[in-house]
């Protein structure tokens, strides 16, 4: 009689805490082998991907990220480390992006073609799936945490516009004159693009093409987090592409295209040319490959990113976040804000790819 021997593959991996964990290869099952239950505490966030080449931002500029970037991942890891949600981390840190000018979210908006600032947001707990999301709203301070009360207090996944912001004001969700949200250097990157289409027009040549399509994008904001029970979570939000037309919605909004979280998995959030990320369904594609095939969170990151999106034209970049705690950030565009908080506890701020 002949006799099958099976042989199984462990990968280990030992975690900050000193906990040892060991995966099988051709599975997803975790098995912990020693140490406390509670896994690392895990965050990253990050502040859009796009054109931002190294000299491209004065020294002053750069610091200004940089310090807003480390209040905001401070603050979530702080939520963390008191033994908060990964939810209550993510709309932590999201909101202080939100409020500040610096970023494509709340109050630094970029503006659509009509000259209005319309707002895209979503949140989902990988615990249970629970995901909650907002699109094309105008009033609303911080997208973020109206995306989370329609996540837990209503039954739906996604509200839009004036219902939103409907649900917002029942909900006493802060909402502001769409005035807030103007800001010079963002009202000066519209005209400017408004500028050039003109001329083209009266030249005739043609419609805009995907190069300048490319360079009139901005990122988003957006937060991957991990807690003491073990629940992932992740947040985006956005005020989407610079002179968009007619009811535009991109990734942001869209549950796995620019946010996905899942404990079997990953949480994953998304920045980039939206429509790409959509038709990929990046952030569930990338849960995927680490749930189905036990890929390591940035090789599943660099997968989808540096060869999927780049295959079809597409540029972005996301953060994402595996259920031991360890981190994936990849990007095919010149730059990205971003931060985490390593190995060691300590916060690390980047912004350039090279």
């Amino acid at each position: 009689m002949r006799r099958c021997i099976t042989l199984f593959v462990l990968l280990v991996f030992v975690n900050s805490t000193g906990v040892v964990f060991a995966q099988k290869a051709a599975g997803t099952q975790t098995t912990q082998l020693s140490g406390p239950q509670n896994p690392r505490l895990g965050f990253v966030i990050h502040g859009g991907a796009g054109v931002i080449a190294r000299g491209s931002l004065s020294p002053e500029r750069e610091k200004e990220y940089k310090a807003k970037l480390e209040e905001a991942l401070v603050a979530g890891y702080k939520a963390l480390q008191e033994g908060r949600s990964s939810l209550d981390a993510v709309e932590i840190a999201i909101r202080i992006l939100e409020d500040s000018p610096l970023f494509n979210a709340g109050k630094g908006a970029v503006f659509t073609n009509d000259g209005r600032n319309e707002l895209d947001a979503s949140i989902m707990y990988g615990k249970n799936q629970a995901a909650g999301a907002v699109a094309g709203v105008h009033r609303v301070k911080n997208p973020i945490t109206l995306a989370r009360a329609v996540m837990e207090r209503s039954e739906h996944v996604m509200m839009i516009s004036e219902g939103a912001e409907r649900f917002a004001e029942q909900q006493k969700i802060e909402l502001v004159d769409p005035k807030y949200f103007w800001t010079q250097p963002r009202w000066d990157a519209l005209q400017r693009i408004l500028k050039r289409e003109k001329e083209r027009q009266e030249n005739e040549l043609g419609a805009t093409n995907e190069a300048e399509l490319s360079e009139n994008k901005f990122g988003t904001v957006g937060a991957v987090a991990l807690d003491r029970n073990g629940d992932l979570a992740a947040g985006t939000s956005t005020g989407g592409m610079t002179n968009k037309r007619f009811g535009r919605v991109g990734d942001a909004p869209i549950i796995g295209a620019g946010t996905y979280a899942n404990n079997d998995s990953c949480a994953v959030s998304a920045t980039g040319w939206g429509e790409f990320f959509i038709r990929l369904s990046v952030a569930r594609d990338i849960c995927s490959l680490v749930e189905y095939r036990a890929m390591p969170i940035q090789n599943a990151a660099d997968l989808v990113i540096k060869q999927k999106l780049s295959k079809l034209g597409g540029d972005g970049g996301v953060i994402a976040m595996d259920r031991l705690g360890f981190i994936g950030i990849s990007f095919n565009s010149e730059g990205m804000y971003r931060a985490y908080i390593n190995a060691e506890g300590k916060p690390v701020v980047e912004i350039y790819g090279d």
